[in-house]
C-alpha cells in the first residue's frame, strides 16, 4: 500500500490556501484509502481562518464554489459564509474524515533517493527541537499560494515611531479609532480591512500599485455561472461593462482600470479582481483616500510619496502578500515548481512532477481548482500502487 506525505508549511492567512489544502487533499485521499501523514508547522487545524484573519471576514465567493471535496456547507449556512462559521465547517470536515496532521513539524528538507525511489523529509518539531525524519514513496507539496508573510522593505520604515502591522496580524478596526491609518497595498484583504478601518473612525488611506477591477459579489456569481456557457472573453467583456455601469470612470479617485479582464486575469497571473462589501462607497465619500502608488520613504511618522507629499500616519498596515518558501526546502525537483514555488507545467497538467511529486492549490485556480487537484492526485496514486 502507498504511503503519501503531504506537507504544508503552514501559517498562510488570506481567504485562500493553506490548511484548506491539505484538508482537500487528505479527504481524497481517504476516500481512495490510501494512507498518508501530513506534517503541519502550525500547532492546531484551520490557523489560517482562527489566528490569522481578521473579524469581519466572509468568503467572497458564494458557498457552492468554495465547498471541500465530498461534503457540503449546511443548507442554513448563508450564501457568503463568515469566517467563525467556516470555521465550525473546518473542524466538522476534519472530524468526518479523521484528519490528523503531526502538528508543530516544520519542514527543513524533502529529497529523492534515487536508491530506494522514496522521498525522504526531514522535518524539525518544534515541541522536541528534534529533528524527524520520514520516507514516503509519494510526496504531495500542499503549501498553497500564500505561505510567509511579506513586507516589503521601504527606506526609513524602522525610524516609524508607531505601530507597524502585516494584515496577518489585524483583527479589528476598533483599536484605531482617530488614529491616521495607511493601508499599503490593494488586493481584497488591503481594500476589506481599509473598509473595516473606515467604518470603526480610523482615518484610513491607501495605496494602490496597480490598476483593479472592482466587482460586487453578484457580478462575480454571474460570471462564474456563465464561465460554465460561455468562452472566457465574452464573461470578461461583460464583467467589465457591468464594473463600467456601477462605478463609473475610477480614475478620479485615483484607481485604474486593466486592460485584460478580470477572469483573464485570475487566470493568468492568480490575481482576484476586487469583490466590492462597501469600499467603493467610502472612497467616493472622502472616507478612505486614495494616495499615489509609491512609497519614497519613511521620516519618523511622515510619509514621502512619489508626488513630493509627506502624510502623517499612526499606524501602517501591509497588506502585500505572501512568499513561498518551496524552493528552500524541496531538493532535486527541476521539473514541477520553479523558484516561486509555483508550478512550471501549465494548467490543465500543472498538478504532477516527475518521481512520485506532486502539487495541489497551486493552479490559481482558488478553492475549485484545488479541489480539482487533489482528486486527480489521489485517483494518480491509487492507480499507481
Amino acid at each position: 500500500m502507498a504511503c503519501i506525505s503531504a506537507i504544508t508549511s503552514g501559517g498562510a492567512i488570506s481567504a485562500r490556501e493553506g490548511m484548506l489544502v491539505f484538508c482537500r487533499s487528505a479527504a481524497c485521499l481517504s476516500q481512495q484509502s490510501i494512507p498518508y501523514i501530513i506534517l503541519e508547522r502550525e500547532d492546531c487545524i484551520a490557523s489560517i481562518w482562527k489566528k490569522y484573519s481578521y473579524d469581519r471576514l466572509h468568503l467572497h465567493l458564494a458557498k457552492q464554489f468554495c465547498e471541500l471535496p465530498h461534503m457540503s456547507f449546511p443548507a442554513s449556512y448563508p450564501t457568503f459564509v463568515p469566517r467563525k462559521m467556516f470555521i465550525q465547517y473546518l473542524d466538522d470536515y476534519v472530524s468526518h474524515f479523521n484528519i490528523s496532521p503531526m502538528f508543530q513539524r516544520t519542514v527543513e528538507s524533502a529529497e529523492y533517493n534515487e536508491v530506494s525511489k522514496r522521498w525522504i523529509v526531514k522535518a524539525r518539531n518544534a515541541s522536541s527541537g528534534e529533528v524527524e525524519k520520514y520516507s514516503a514513496k509519494f510526496l504531495v507539496v500542499a503549501t498553497g499560494e500564500t505561505t510567509n508573510p511579506y513586507i516589503p522593505e521601504v527606506e526609513g520604515l524602522n525610524t516609524f515611531p508607531g505601530e507597524v502591522l502585516h494584515s496577518t496580524q489585524y483583527k479589528s478596526g476598533k483599536e484605531f479609532k482617530n488614529k491616521n491609518v495607511l493601508v499599503v497595498g490593494s488586493g481584497n484583504s488591503g481594500v476589506e480591512i481599509a473598509l473595516d478601518l473606515a467604518n470603526h473612525g480610523a482615518k484610513t488611506s491607501i495605496i494602490f500599485r496597480s490598476p483593479a477591477h472592482f466587482l460586487t459579489r453578484e457580478m462575480v456569481y454571474l460570471g462564474l455561472t456563465m464561465l460554465k456557457y460561455f468562452p472566457v472573453s465574452l464573461v470578461d467583456f461583460l464583467m467589465v461593462m457591468l464594473s463600467k455601469l456601477v462605478y463609473g470612470d475610477l480614475t478620479k479617485y485615483g484607481i485604474g482600470r486593466p486592460t485584460e479582464g478580470p477572469i483573464s486575469m485570475k487566470l493568468k497571473y492568480g490575481k482576484y479582481p476586487l469583490f466590492d462589501v462597501g469600499t467603493y462607497k467610502k472612497i467616493k465619500s472622502g472616507e478612505i483616500q486614495v494616495l499615489p502608488a509609491e512609497i519614497i520613504k519613511v521620516q519618523g511618522n511622515d510619509i514621502l510619496f512619489k508626488n513630493d507629499k509627506l502624510h502623517p500616519f499612526d499606524t501602517i498596515i501591509f497588506c502585500t502578500g505572501f512568499k513561498r518558501s518551496t524552493n528552500l526546502w524541496l531538493k532535486g525537483d527541476e521539473y514541477l515548481l520553479n523558484e516561486d514555488g509555483l508550478p512550471k507545467p501549465t494548467y490543465p497538467n500543472h498538478w504532477k512532477g516527475k518521481n512520485c511529486l506532486y502539487c495541489v492549490g497551486l493552479s490559481r485556480r482558488g478553492f475549485y481548482g484545488a479541489s480539482i487537484d487533489a482528486q486527480n492526485i489521489a485517483n494518480d496514486i491509487k492507480s499507481t500502487v
